[in-house]
């Protein structure tokens, strides 16, 4: 089951801050997020938990 997490919660597990989420955003390098309503957005926890396995295998191919 996914779960969505708010900015808040990815924040906390990637470890990154808001700027740094949303300019990775613009760059195409991080999960886009889900619109729920006008100006709240969050994130498939599965897509989350993906780009930060993806950031570990970066690391072990390095």
């Amino acid at each position: 089951m996914t779960t969505l997490l708010r900015l808040d919660a990815v924040k906390e597990r990637t470890a990154l801050s808001r700027s740094h989420i949303y300019e990775l955003l613009e760059r195409g390098e991080f999960p886009r997020p889900v619109k729920l309503s006008g100006r709240i957005n969050a994130w498939p926890d599965n897509e989350i938990d993906g780009w930060i396995k993806a950031r570990i295998a970066e690391r072990e191919a390095a």
